[in-house]
């Protein structure tokens, strides 16, 4: 869903489908509802509220944001959604690390996966933790982790897929533990790299067809939280 500009003071939202929306109507079995929906700000350049201050930027950001139409493809529609809280007196908002704790990537910011010599699976720690020792609001703490990975590549082992996008982003849902009195949420999941051919290899490798290079990006069901990691595919 988006706004579309008009020349007129009329508010136009522009509401679609996404791909796998179309494909859950298209089964004509009743099964079909919209349960929810986000809203996002995806747009919103923030650093025009640094640079003018609330009042001035605000106004520039309302008069001048150019606003996105909505788009059918789910996996690139609202990468940043907007996070409610009732609390009204928050303080800290957590913050999300990714670190590789075992394998031949371990300690680098980088998951690197080889096609030729076994290595072809690595540990992603996800870790959400608070700012000193202060435990994360009830409303904040995330029972699951939602990760995008593409399907061609990757996948997560011992896990089936929630959905795959037409451009074939697949969205698993993976569950956490809390720990340490709720200061910290931490889960685990084994990312690991699916047969494809050479031809495959060619086609996306970058220049010098040395390496395939793709990502993987994990958000919190419930803080919103977000990161990427880079994921480098070798042949041998």
């Amino acid at each position: 869903m988006g706004f579309l500009d008009h020349s007129t003071n009329n508010i136009i939202v522009d509401a679609v489908l996404t791909d796998s929306g179309r494909q859950a109507l298209a089964k004509n079995d009743g099964s079909f509802s919209i349960y929810q929906f986000a809203l996002g700000d995806d747009e919103v350049d923030y650093n025009v509220i640094t640079q003018f201050g609330r009042t001035v930027g605000r106004e520039k950001v309302e008069k001048n944001t150019p606003i996105l139409e909505a788009l059918t493809a789910g996996s690139v529609a609202l990468k940043h959604k907007l996070l409610s809280c009732s609390n009204e007196m928050l303080a800290y908002l957590p913050n999300m690390t990714l670190t590789l704790e075992s394998g031949n990537s371990s300690g680098s910011t980088i998951i690197s996966l080889n096609r030729g010599n076994n290595v072809t699976s690595q540990d992603l720690t996800i870790k959400i933790s608070n700012n000193d020792n202060v435990a994360i609001d009830d409303e904040l703490i995330d029972g699951e982790f939602r990760v995008e990975i593409n399907n061609i590549f990757l996948s997560i082992a011992g896990k089936t897929a929630d959905v795959i996008y037409t451009d074939n982003i697949a969205v698993y849902r993976f569950p956490t533990n809390t720990g340490q009195g709720s200061q910290q949420v931490v889960a685990t999941p084994t990312i690991q790299l699916n047969k494809f051919d050479n031809t495959t290899f060619d086609t996306f490798s970058i220049a010098g067809g040395s390496k395939v290079r793709t990502f993987i990006k994990v958000i919190g069901i419930n803080s919103g939280l977000s990161k990427t990691i880079e994921v480098n595919i070798t042949k041998n």
